[in-house]
């Protein structure tokens, strides 16, 4: 039987599904490999279902053997892998897309809502003991409906969360590489460049692939931009801000709040980031359902059984490769 490694414990359901046909190891620890663990479980596999956390460069890919045919990512992004070295041994990699939409849309309303509305601070004072009586001063936070919602890229995930804002009558102003004018007719959207999108948000979320263009796509200069009682949201890619920036940008009261899923550096989290009472910070959970879960692993385990039988991938991100 063709060998499959699994870097890190995943829903049963896909271990079970890929047991059936291939010999199949798991990371049965709830953390990360070690780079030198990766590079030695990855040996004489035909395929390694890998995670974000795991850097799947031309070492890895030679640790793992010239049988080996695939690497697929139990994710949507894939900023882990290197396409070109991949590509040059004649290795497939592949994601996640699509399964994430709705369940990342909706978190990165929770993190805006929560961010608004000051629930995590409310939630820890009351939890402190700290609370005696109501008071009309209290916990004061920012009106959503109505209000100016930004969105820095409208591809599936950022569109999806647009389409949640006609509940709270938001005006919808966006940013992307490519103008959606059937999206604009349909929800009244505004096509605008990143100035004014910086400059007109009340509230700004972050939907943009993480690439050399959209690294620190948020920094001191544009923070400088954004009104003083703006709120950022970031469900993205840690990358696409600068957190040194940010902490300093909250500090300061350049802008109102931010909420956060993704980092920089995680799991580090840059200096003075915890200390702060207008941040929500959640730990990489977007796409934390049962359904999505699931889902994810249905595309992962469905793109090795192809491979490993000779077939094309459903999402293949290096499709050079396929040509060779």
């Amino acid at each position: 039987m063709k060998k499959v490694y699994i870097t890190r414990l995943i829903p049963e359901e896909t271990i079970a599904d890929l047991k059936k046909d291939f010999d199949v190891e798991v990371n049965m620890e709830d953390r990360a490999l070690t780079r030198e663990e990766l590079l030695a479980k990855v040996k004489g596999r035909d395929a390694v279902l890998s995670l974000m956390t795991d850097k799947i460069d031309g070492e890895v890919l030679d640790a793992a053997g010239p049988q080996c045919k695939i690497f697929a990512n139990y994710a949507v992004g894939y900023n882990n892998f290197d396409l070109a070295a991949a590509t040059k041994r004649g290795v497939i990699l592949t994601n996640t897309p699509g399964v994430l939409d709705d369940a990342t849309a909706t978190h990165a309303w929770a993190l805006l809502l929560a961010t608004a509305k000051r629930i995590a601070e409310g939630d820890k004072f009351v939890r402190d003991g700290k609370w005696k009586a109501w008071a009309p001063m209290f916990f004061i936070g920012l009106d959503v409906d109505g209000k100016t919602l930004g969105i820095a890229g409208l591809g599936r995930i950022g569109s999806n969360f647009a389409k949640k804002a006609v509940g709270f009558d938001m005006k919808i102003i966006y940013s992307d590489v490519n103008r959606n004018e059937a999206f604009e007719k349909k929800y009244n959207a505004r096509y605008v460049d990143k100035e004014t999108l910086l400059k007109e948000s009340d509230f700004l979320s972050l939907h943009v692939p993480l690439t050399p263009d959209t690294q620190h796509y948020i920094g001191e200069k544009e923070f400088k931009m954004m009104k003083k009682t703006a709120v950022l949201i970031n469900a993205s890619r840690g990358p696409v801000v600068d957190e040194k920036a940010l902490v300093k940008a909250l500090k300061e009261k350049q802008i109102w709040g931010a909420g956060l899923d993704v980092f920089e550096n995680e799991p580090a989290l840059e200096p003075g980031l915890t200390e702060l009472d207008n941040v929500v910070i959640v730990p990489h959970i977007a796409s934390a359902t049962p359904e999505t879960r699931i889902n994810m692993g249905k595309i992962a385990a469905g793109n090795i059984k192809k491979v490993l039988s000779g077939q094309a991938p459903d999402t293949c991100v290096n499709p050079d490769v396929l040509k060779k």
